[in-house]
């Protein structure tokens, strides 16, 4: 018979039940982290929630070990990942599984990098997840810059600060404001108050900071030609693209000083020099008496394409063109493309390979010098930076949404073309076959937007603009070299206070 002071054991059962629960609560509060930013993403777009996601990660990382931390980010990055890059799924079905995996593992990097006590956690998150979004925007294979923190944010006074670093600015407030909560909710009213005004600082700043000059106007018309969803090259006539746009084209207005295609509207087999699509281009510039952007795709080889915004004078001539510097990877081009087609010889690969541009994205127009970032390079903060360094005055953003399943791809572009009006100070002017095409001030605002489908004409009148942003004159390393000292600064505060005993650390 046991002693009465004999210590009595739980049973085993008990103590894996006990377990598995808490498990299930780190587990649910992950996908609750995630699941809140993903909701703050568009389509979505309720910005609020991603402070909230914030939140409940910083928690979720309060007193765990490196293995928690890493276990615990890489779940709350893939549920916020996963379902709001599903349309990677149509380009490649593994790779989309594969992207989806590896970019949350950049998150799981940043959780195992952060201290596990508050404050040093606190001063390491922003800088952590921002690095973590850096590295997915530029790798693989250039990057993957779709369901951002900052995209979400477009909506909210948080956008402004775009013109001061760019996005990765954006996304970094997004997590202060998180941690500023976070701190509130531990009564940690110092650091709480610290956080909540760097934000309120920053927005500030944002707001008399450089945002360029208006030196002009113009009249441009952004041509959509409408027609059904998902249509794509492969399965779709091209003639009959060609001609829904030059039907939408008669419905311009003029005198009208700019007129915007979309992206690869005009796909000829060959070259356009001489084919019937630049004879009915060139007239059309002449009837118009204005000059026209053109989105064309040339075939060049069995084994490539060019994709390309070519400029009609008014007077019907080709002047300059930019070929397409980022391509879309598994759309417009294929990694490992020989390995691919030997052991997946079904795998719906594009024929042909886009060959890259190399020249600066900017096109000289009567109209003044003009920005392109086409489609894809939109999402990059770099392509629209090029652009405007070369004297781009407006940024055009023709694109091809029409190929996309759903419309994450295409109101995720929007509120990319958002902060890049932001970042660079210029008006953008999206141009869509099939939706959506928009004008957005420099401030971020769209002030015009068509619906999916439609057939339509965007006539607006918008301002040639000068000068640099911040953003534009730095670009995003001053950024990074914030994020590193955040870092720093969060090891050294947590091994000063190693002689404070931390909270003991949560299953999971």
């Amino acid at each position: 018979m046991a002693s009465p002071s004999a210590p009595i054991s739980s049973p085993p059962t008990a103590h894996r039940g006990a377990r598995a629960g808490a498990w299930a609560r780190t587990g649910a509060a992950c996908v609750a982290a995630g699941g809140c930013i993903a909701l703050s993403v568009p389509p979505a777009g309720f910005w609020p929630l991603a402070i909230v996601g914030i939140v409940v990660w910083d928690r979720l990382l309060a007193g765990a070990t490196v293995a928690q931390r890493a276990r615990r980010s890489w779940l709350v990055a893939a549920v916020w990942l996963a379902p709001m890059t599903i349309w990677m799924w149509d380009l490649t079905a593994p790779g989309y599984v594969i992207a989806s995996a590896l970019f949350a593992g950049y998150f799981a990097l940043a959780g195992a990098a952060v201290p596990p006590d508050a404050p040093g956690r606190w001063l390491a998150l922003p800088g952590v997840i921002a690095l973590a979004e850096a590295a997915r925007w530029s790798f693989p294979w250039e990057g993957v810059p779709l369901a951002t923190l900052a995209m979400g944010q477009a909506d909210s006074p948080l956008s402004q600060p775009a013109r001061l670093g760019g996005a990765l600015v954006v996304s970094g407030l997004v997590v202060v404001c998180g941690v500023a909560v976070s701190a509130a909710l531990s009564r940690r009213w110092r650091w709480s108050a610290a956080a909540a005004a760097v934000v309120v600082v920053t927005v500030l700043v944002a707001a008399v900071a450089p945002s360029g000059e208006p030196v002009g106007t113009l009249e441009v018309a952004a041509v959509q030609g409408g027609g059904p969803q998902r249509t794509r090259a492969a399965t779709s006539d091209p003639g009959l693209v060609f001609a829904r746009h030059l039907e939408a084209s008669a419905g311009i207005e003029t005198p009208v000083d700019l007129v915007v295609w979309p992206e690869n509207v005009v796909a000829v087999d060959g070259l356009l020099a001489g084919s019937p699509e630049d004879e009915a281009l060139s007239a059309l510039a002449r009837r118009l008496d204005a000059p026209l952007v053109v989105g064309v795709t040339e075939v060049v080889s069995d084994t490539e394409f060019l994709n390309a915004s070519v400029v009609y004078l008014p007077d019907g001539v080709r002047g300059e063109r930019y070929d397409k510097v980022l391509r879309v990877p598994f759309g417009e081009w294929v990694p490992f493309r020989s390995f691919i087609e030997r052991v997946a010889p079904g795998a719906g690969l594009p024929r042909r390979d886009a060959r890259a541009g190399t020249s600066p994205a900017v096109l000289a127009t009567p109209a003044g010098p003009v920005g392109v970032a086409i489609s894809w390079e939109v999402f990059f903060t770099g392509r629209a930076r090029d652009g405007i360094a070369g004297g781009g005055e407006v940024l055009l953003n023709p694109t091809n949404g029409s190929s996309y399943w759903l419309t994450q791809v295409q109101t995720q572009q929007v509120a990319s073309s958002r902060l890049r009006a932001i970042e660079t100070g210029r008006w953008v002017v999206q141009a869509a076959p099939t939706g959506f095409s928009a004008v957005v001030t420099p401030d971020g605002e769209v002030v015009e937007r068509t619906s999916i489908g439609e057939q339509r004409v965007l006539q607006h009148t918008v301002e040639r603009r000068r000068g640099d942003t911040i953003a534009t004159r730095l670009g995003v390393t001053p950024v990074l070299a914030v994020s590193v000292l955040l870092i720093g600064a969060g090891w050294l505060v947590q091994r000063r206070r190693s002689g404070t005993a931390p909270a003991p650390p949560a299953s999971g």
